[in-house]
């Protein structure tokens, strides 16, 4: 009877350390599991994942890509100036090659290397835009340009185009901007974005040749028959003529400085657009030359 009523005194003495024991156990269990989960959730910084090692060898494989870009667009280049017929096709590679080239380096350096969580890679990419969106809108502009360009391919490296007030051979379809040379060798730079917005005149699209037109003013009593078939063969003997595409040659009524003329228009193709200046400036003398020489032109009407 003793011994039960010390036992029962016992357990009134501490009725709740047993329960309180697993409740302290178990807030301890959940606190160590929220303190797992808040870890995995939050990924980790842009500082933890950058190391001697890392960009070391993010610099060594940048510098290969752009070596290996420069050497393989270098290789297209020398090709392409050894044929005429394929020249235009094989520099249309070159801005592909150069955008691949790189999106691949990136690619490599930023997946093998530095190895970033899909989380903080989202994190550092949204801050990026943002950070590129409000500060650099107009380069973003030209980069989405020269990227529709290559897609659309209103023109490539090669052609001869018209963009607003230039006109020139396609050197190269960069990021940034478009490059041509103009007839007077001047190297113009025409932002991406600009040529999107504008106009563009291509007089090849892709050919190898393309037409040339050689205007002539003449006296309004010209015989145009004769006056035809004389430009007709001068065309034909030019060694600039691309004789696969037909020649014409059309007469039109102008009135310059209250006298009327006939303008001629002599239309041909040159098999090769780079000489399309040479090959319009042979046509006009050889025409003109063969209108003394036969006596169909007076040169006194031309005063």
């Amino acid at each position: 009877m003793s011994a039960n009523f010390q036992a029962s005194d016992s357990v009134a003495a501490n009725p709740v350390t047993p329960k309180a024991d697993t409740v302290a156990k178990a807030a301890e269990g959940s606190g160590s599991l929220i303190e797992d989960v808040s870890n995995t959730l939050q990924p980790p910084s842009v500082v933890d994942l950058i190391s001697f090692g890392n960009i070391f060898w993010a610099i060594v494989f940048i510098a290969i890509g752009y070596f290996a870009i420069r050497f393989i667009s270098s290789v297209l280049q020398q090709f392409a100036e050894r044929s005429t017929r394929y020249r235009i096709t094989i520099k249309g590679l070159i801005p592909i090659v150069r955008i691949s080239g790189w999106i691949f380096t990136f690619f490599i350096v930023i997946a093998g290397i530095f190895q970033p969580p899909m989380e903080t890679l989202l994190t550092v990419t949204a801050s990026i835009g943002l950070a590129i969106g409000f500060a650099a809108q107009d380069i973003i502009k030209n980069i989405f340009g020269g990227i529709m360009i290559l897609f659309d391919r209103p023109f490539q490296v090669g052609d001869k185009v018209e963009i607003g007030e230039y006109y020139g051979e396609v050197v190269e379809i960069g990021l940034r901007s478009t490059r041509i040379v103009t007839a007077d060798d001047s190297l113009v730079s025409v932002p991406n974005a600009e040529v999107m917005n504008t106009s563009v005149s291509n007089s090849n699209t892709g050919e190898p040749n393309c037409q040339v037109v050689a205007e002539l003013y003449l006296p309004i009593t010209v015989d145009t028959e004769k006056v035809r078939a004389v430009a007709i063969e001068a065309a034909q003997v030019s060694r600039f003529i691309y004789l696969n595409k037909p020649i014409a040659v059309l007469f039109f009524n102008e009135v310059k400085e209250r006298r009327s003329y006939l303008k001629m228009r002599l239309k041909a193709y040159v098999s090769d657009i780079r000489n399309e200046f040479a090959f319009k400036s042979d046509m006009t003398e050889i025409v003109m030359r063969e209108l003394i020489n036969s006596g169909l032109v007076d040169p006194d009407d031309l005063r």
